[in-house]
């Protein structure tokens, strides 16, 4: 199932792809060839289908809420302390201690 899914995330681009080389070919072959412009017109219509589906699927993600958002606390519950922060009070009298020895 991993690989379908895969694909399926990868769908916009493949469109979008497939019509830059479209119009690569139209452009490629001139517009003296009879087709060129058929070319043309199915790479325009192939880009616009990749940038549609991208919209769309990016308008269908579902947004994180404020009541779904994890609180503050949860990083730090369990988390290990490297360094214990000093009180305030303690540190100027451990510089007084060190300046009077």
């Amino acid at each position: 199932m991993r690989p379908l899914t895969i694909v399926l995330e990868r769908l916009p681009m493949v469109w979008f792809l497939l019509g830059l080389l479209f119009n690569s070919a139209g452009l490629y072959l001139g517009f003296e060839y009879s087709l060129a412009f058929g070319y043309m017109i199915i790479g325009w219509f192939c880009c616009a289908c990749g940038l549609a589906i991208f919209v769309f699927r990016f308008q269908e993600r579902p947004r994180t809420s404020v009541a779904n958002r994890l609180s503050p606390k949860f990083i730090f519950a369990g988390s290990a302390v490297v360094m214990p922060a000093m009180p305030k009070a303690g540190s100027e009298q451990s510089m007084e201690r060190s300046g009077a020895d």
